[in-house]
C-alpha cells in the first residue's frame, strides 16, 4: 500500500460540505468514488479540514492509501477525469506511511471575503458575503487583535458540540480592505465547527457599530455561544492552505 497526499481546489456552492453524508454530494464522497474506481476497491480519504456546506477551498489537503503505484501526474489526471469541473486535484505526491492529512496538520489558514458596497460584482457573488452598509474595518481589526492567542473558543462554536477540548491557538486574525472587498485572514492550529464564521459574524457586528470592539474580550472569556454574533454566510469562506 502506498500513501498519497493531494491538494484540492473546489467551489463548494453545490456541495453539502467536505464530509460524506448519506444524502447529498460532498467533496470527500466525490473523491472516494473517483479513487475507488481507480483502485478497484473502497478507498478511505482523510481530509485536513471538514469544510461546511457552501465553503470553498484553494488549498484543501487529503491523504489516502492505494494498492496501485502511480506516477503523481498520472494519478492527478486520472482523479480529475472522474470529477466534475468544480473540484480539481492540483497536486499529488507520495508521502511517508505515517502522514495523515488531518492529524499531521500544524496550521490551517482561512480567508473570509465581504463585498462591502451597494452592488456586488457578478464575479464575486459566489465567493463573498454581500454587506451593503459600510463597515468600520479599523474597529474590526481592533477587535480581532483581542482574539489572537491560545484561548478556549467555546463562545465561537456550536453550543452542543461533543468536542471536550475547545482550546485553539489562533496565530493570526487580520482585517484588510481592498476597495469594495474586506478580507479577513484567520490562521490557527485548528478550528472548531463554525468558529471562523462566528468570529466573522461578531466582527461584522463590531464594524457596523452594534457592539464595541472591547466587548469581544468578554465574549471570549464568557465561553457562552449566546454572547457572540450570528455566524456569517458560508459563501464567503475559503480554506486557503494547510501547513505541515
Amino acid at each position: 500500500m502506498l500513501n498519497y497526499k493531494i491538494t484540492i481546489q473546489y467551489d463548494g456552492a453545490n456541495y453539502h460540505g467536505w464530509q460524506i453524508q448519506p444524502n447529498g454530494r460532498t467533496i470527500q464522497g466525490e473523491l472516494t468514488r473517483a479513487l475507488s474506481l481507480l483502485d478497484h476497491r473502497h478507498v478511505t480519504v482523510h481530509g485536513a479540514g471538514r469544510t461546511d456546506a457552501g465553503v470553498h477551498a484553494e488549498g484543501q489537503v487529503a491523504s489516502f492509501l492505494l494498492e496501485r503505484d502511480c506516477e503523481p501526474s498520472y494519478l492527478r489526471d486520472a482523479i480529475n477525469g472522474n470529477l466534475d469541473r468544480d473540484v480539481r486535484v492540483v497536486d499529488v505526491e507520495a508521502v511517508a506511511e505515517s502522514f495523515n492529512a488531518r492529524f499531521s496538520a500544524r496550521l490551517k489558514t482561512y480567508r473570509y471575503q465581504i463585498w462591502n458596497g451597494p452592488v456586488i460584482s457578478p464575479f464575486f457573488h459566489r465567493y463573498a458575503y454581500h454587506r451593503r452598509n459600510d463597515l468600520d474595518t479599523r474597529e474590526m481589526q481592533r477587535a480581532a487583535r483581542l482574539l489572537v492567542g491560545t484561548h478556549d473558543f467555546s463562545a465561537f462554536t456550536v453550543q452542543d458540540s461533543e468536542i471536550e477540548d475547545r482550546v485553539r491557538a489562533l496565530k493570526r486574525l487580520d482585517v484588510q480592505r481592498e476597495e469594495s472587498r474586506i478580507i479577513i485572514i484567520a490562521a490557527a492550529d485548528g478550528f472548531l465547527r463554525y468558529m471562523v464564521r462566528t468570529i466573522v459574524g461578531t466582527l461584522i457586528e463590531v464594524g457596523s457599530g452594534r457592539r464595541a470592539a472591547e466587548s469581544v474580550a468578554s465574549v471570549l472569556e464568557s465561553r457562552d455561544r449566546r454572547n457572540a454574533g450570528a455566524k456569517a454566510s458560508a459563501c464567503g469562506l475559503t480554506l486557503m492552505r494547510v501547513d505541515y
